[in-house]
């Protein structure tokens, strides 16, 4: 298996070479050729319990049940919104899954074009048919704020080990942040603090594969 510098997550290319398969098990991103584990995309490698996983540098986000997404609605029908999650398809939001009583034909009444939401994937069998729903705790209209674009491969980055980015984010800033699995993030707080949020989230997306980031970004939040 390659070998990463010291303060650097390791890149590595498609088809890589990344380990015996008799000593590993292949993760995501991965396939195994003669029993070789070699990697499927650009991408960081990951090692845990003996599973190989790359993480993809770039891409739509993948649908996953149960994922908190930001959504936009693009499309308004008698029974049900069709909504941008930034995937390859949109979702599905049919009446049955807000926590209002709609009347077929009455959708635009409750949400419509350009209606920004937080919603929960429901189900994500295949892309083409993910299906959404807004009746849980915390899910609603969002009004206001700030949408902020990253890639979703860079969400666990941007959130942190046991939330220690999100918090950091949070805590120098006064900001309310919500952050979609789907790439999508949602702030709110004075234009100032919006913009260092904005400015953190280019430094991560920028130098997320390195060590210390964590200390970088806070130094970042507390320049005037």
């Amino acid at each position: 298996m390659p070998k990463g510098k010291k303060n650097v997550r390791e890149l590595v290319l498609p088809s890589q070479f990344l380990g015996d398969a008799k000593r590993y098990r292949p993760g995501a991103g991965t396939f195994v050729e003669n029993g070789k584990i070699y990697a499927e995309r650009l991408g960081i490698i990951n090692v845990k319990d003996n599973v190989i996983s790359v993480t993809p540098l770039r891409g739509k986000y993948e649908p996953k049940a149960g994922d908190v997404v930001v959504g936009i609605i693009i499309e308004v029908g008698a029974a049900v919104w069709m909504v941008d999650i930034n995937s390859i398809y949109p979702a599905f939001l049919h009446i049955n899954e807000v926590p209002w009583f709609v009347e077929i034909g009455n959708t635009s009444k409750f949400l419509n074009y350009g209606d920004v939401i937080l919603a929960k994937i429901k189900s994500a069998g295949e892309l083409d048919k993910v299906q959404i729903t807004l009746k849980d705790r915390g899910l609603h209209k969002i009004n206001g704020g700030t949408l902020i674009e990253t890639e979703p491969t860079k969400v666990p980055r941007i959130i942190g080990k046991n939330a220690s980015m999100i918090t950091a984010l949070k805590r120098y800033t006064n900001c309310r942040i919500f952050v979609g699995r789907n790439g999508r993030i949602w702030v709110d707080g004075s234009p100032e603090a919006i913009q260092k949020i904005e400015r953190a989230i280019r430094l991560i997306e920028r130098e997320a594969h390195t060590y210390g980031l964590t200390e970088r970004v806070i130094a970042l939040l507390q320049k005037d």
